[in-house]
């Protein structure tokens, strides 16, 4: 049991680690922004051209289909290895020649918008359908409808899980050291390698939580927030 806490919990080693460790997982922050922000985007996008009517829109429904069910279905990891080494050994001009941040951020947005493209799905097609023939009676486009009548109400009502998938994706950050990115886990791998002590995986592991526990509990308070209006309006 010593040799266990003083592996991962040496006290010398906790504080010697934390500015390592730290400065790597910065990189982890801005994995995280960024995939973020582009996935909020695209999967919103992709969401939309799935739902769009008509024969004229079956190539395109298809193409957003598979899409989601590819990398739904492929490992975060997988992704990022055809990126990482995949990608550049092509030798395929400007797409080969992009930073292994870049290639981290390519994995990420790419899996996690299919994630996030089901879960504004699901927003989108809980709006009843009465309230799309109303405001195309009134006059309004397709994409008038769309933009000022489903997208309002989808997109408040799949706050709480677009966060859920969230917390997941600044989790996954650390997958992307696979490739080479020096984030906070290949900092802390360095720092075991040279003390011979696990505490820079301890201090990692507490470097995440910190960032995830307000997400989740934030999430939390959405949710209750939802059902007490929900439950107001049943009354």
């Amino acid at each position: 049991m010593g040799k266990f806490l003083h592996a991962f919990f040496s006290p010398l080693g906790f504080r010697r680690a934390v500015p390592q460790v730290w400065d790597g997982f910065q990189t982890n922050i801005k994995l995280m922004v960024i995939a973020e922000l582009l996935v909020l985007f695209f999967a919103l996008l992709v969401a939309i051209v799935r739902g769009l009517p008509g024969r004229g829109a079956f190539p395109l429904r298809a193409l957003a289909i598979g899409y989601t069910d590819f990398f739904r279905g492929t490992p975060l990891i997988l992704v990022a290895y055809v990126w990482g080494f995949g990608i550049p050994a092509l030798h395929a001009g400007f797409i080969s020649n992009r930073s292994l941040f870049q290639y981290g951020i390519i994995a990420l947005t790419l899996v996690y918008t299919a994630y996030v493209t089901e879960v504004y799905r699901a927003g989108i097609e809980s709006v009843h359908p009465s309230q799309r023939m109303a405001a195309r009676s009134l006059g309004l486009t397709y994409a008038q409808t769309l933009r000022h009548v489903v997208l309002p109400q989808a997109i408040r009502r799949v706050v709480p899980p677009l966060l859920n998938d969230f917390i997941g994706l600044q989790k996954d950050t650390a997958i992307i050291t696979v490739i080479g990115v020096t984030e906070a886990l290949a900092q802390a791998g360095f720092y075991s390698n040279d003390f011979f002590l696990y505490t820079g995986y301890t201090v990692a592991a507490v470097f995440f939580v910190i960032l995830t526990i307000p997400f989740a509990r934030f999430t939390d308070r959405l949710i209750k927030e939802r059902e007490r209006r929900e439950r107001a309006q049943l009354v």
